[in-house]
């Protein structure tokens, strides 16, 4: 039972990415969601050692380190991810808007954080050249 539990807390569900592969061919591949990731223009998928070895008999298997494959973001298709992943992305996405939102208010309102600035709205005066005033 501790074990299933475990398993639920570190499933973050999966992400498939399909994008262009340098033979012009879709290439479609499922990841765990905390392995791909979007950074500088690029896709950022962690690579199955085990898979690439089966397509690549020449090549050593490097247990020590992760290999991770760069895919430009005009060649991906989509990439389609798990709900969870989803609703913690927007999460994510709501709290920096409100930070930056917090951080104007203060810069502009000097307002601090408590609901509302105390000072009232000023009434500026701007006339204009050549207005009314000055023709008469």
């Amino acid at each position: 039972m501790i074990e299933d539990e475990t398993e639920r807390i570190d499933d973050l569900g999966e992400a498939t990415i399909v994008y262009e592969g340098p033979d012009g061919d879709a290439v479609e591949r499922t990841v765990d969601n905390d392995h791909i990731a979007y950074f500088q223009d690029h896709w950022i998928v962690k690579v199955d050692e085990e898979a690439e070895a089966a397509d690549d008999d020449a090549g050593p298997s490097r247990s020590d380190s992760d290999t991770v494959r760069r895919i430009p973001a005009q060649r991906v298709y989509y990439v389609e991810r798990s709900v969870e992943e989803f609703e913690e992305e927007v999460k994510t996405l709501k709290d920096q808007v409100q930070s930056f939102t917090e951080d104007l208010r203060s810069k502009f309102l000097g307002d601090d954080g408590g609901g509302g600035s105390d000072r009232e709205p000023q009434r500026i005066e701007v006339e204009r050249e050549g207005s009314e005033s000055e023709s008469r």
